[in-house]
């Protein structure tokens, strides 16, 4: 079994896309903000949301289900009681990686989570991780 420091490293340093359901079109939201930052340091950023048709500059897709490539990395910034349908979601769509920022958390979501195979991790905030890490995207 991997620490979750292990496994934060994992994915940062396996993935150079990041899918955000929840992502914010407002700037002083950590949902907008973690994106941004996350974008700035190299990362692609496909965001979910169904009310906003752009964010951070890229083209917003109302759920999991729309986004038309293969889904690697999902980041949620959900409430803890939405997270076992996103992780339903996301394994639906074929993702192999399901990350809740800081403050969200599920026993149900990381069970879905990881009988599914996928690495995951549960109340860390990628730029916190992304700093203490050191660590950049992973290069096609």
């Amino acid at each position: 079994m991997s620490t979750t420091d292990e496994v934060v490293e994992q994915i940062l340093s396996r993935y150079d896309t990041i899918t955000v359901v929840g992502a914010s079109a407002n700037p002083a939201k950590a949902a907008n903000e973690v994106p941004a930052y996350m974008q700035q340091h190299g990362w692609r950023i496909i965001p979910v949301n169904p009310h906003a048709d752009e964010i951070v500059g890229e083209k917003v897709y109302r759920t999991l289900a729309d986004v038309p490539e293969q889904v690697g990395l999902v980041d949620v910034f959900r409430p803890s009681q939405d997270a076992p349908e996103v992780a339903r979601q996301a394994v639906a769509a074929g993702a192999t990686a399901l990350w809740l920022q800081l403050g969200i958390a599920s026993a149900e979501a990381r069970a879905i989570a990881e009988d599914a195979g996928l690495l995951y991790v549960e109340d860390r905030c990628l730029i916190i991780e992304q700093r203490r890490t050191g660590l950049v995207p992973a290069t096609s």
